[in-house]
């Protein structure tokens, strides 16, 4: 699969130290398993001169209090609030200064953030994606993406899970409904 490294992103989704640290609230072992490949991944995307954008899940204290319904406090414990360590993007994955940065809400990291409006100034189409969890963000984040007419690739070899079958679901489900699943090997960025 190649790519225009021009209207390109690699997208890497919550890699951050409460999903990806042993010390993390949410750890999970394939999350931090994911690092490696996506740290190769970022690189050969920076060398090929293909913009890369980094989401950060992130909660203030207070986010659910006044919920009617939405509240991943009470489904997942809290969790990378902000501020705290849990909240940082893991030391391996440290973005460049001209890197976006989406600082997130909920599992959609287009969701009331500034990434579709970067994402067209820089007249980018196709979206590598890449990070945690496969079910939760990084299914969100794909599907989102594939309704915005984006070109969402899932480089499933990157991509973070709890449980196999979640990660099964997840990608089974981006092939057949929006996106393009395939292993970060077969992506050259020309």
């Amino acid at each position: 699969m190649q790519l225009n490294q021009a209207n390109t992103a690699v997208v890497v989704v919550d890699m951050q130290n409460g999903f990806c640290h042993p010390d993390g609230s949410l750890y999970a072992p394939d999350s931090e398993a994911a690092i490696d490949p996506i740290t190769e991944l970022v690189e050969d995307a920076r060398e090929a001169g293909v913009s890369v954008v980094f989401t950060r899940d992130v909660h203030p204290p207070e986010q659910f209090e006044d919920a009617h319904y939405y509240d991943e406090f009470d489904r997942w414990g809290e969790h990378v609030l902000e501020g705290s360590w849990g909240a940082e993007l893991v030391e391996e994955l440290d973005p460049r200064e001209n890197e976006l940065v989406v600082v997130k809400h909920t599992y959609d990291a287009f969701y009331q953030t500034q990434l579709e409006g970067w994402l067209d100034a820089h007249g980018i189409d196709d979206l590598v994606v890449c990070g945690t969890l496969a079910n939760v963000c990084v299914l969100h984040t794909a599907s989102s993406a594939g309704l915005r007419d984006y070109r969402p690739i899932l480089a499933e070899d990157a991509i973070g899970f709890i449980e196999e079958d979640h990660r099964e679901y997840a990608l089974e489900h981006a092939d057949w409904l929006f996106g393009e699943v395939t292993d970060r090997e077969e992506i050259e960025f020309a």
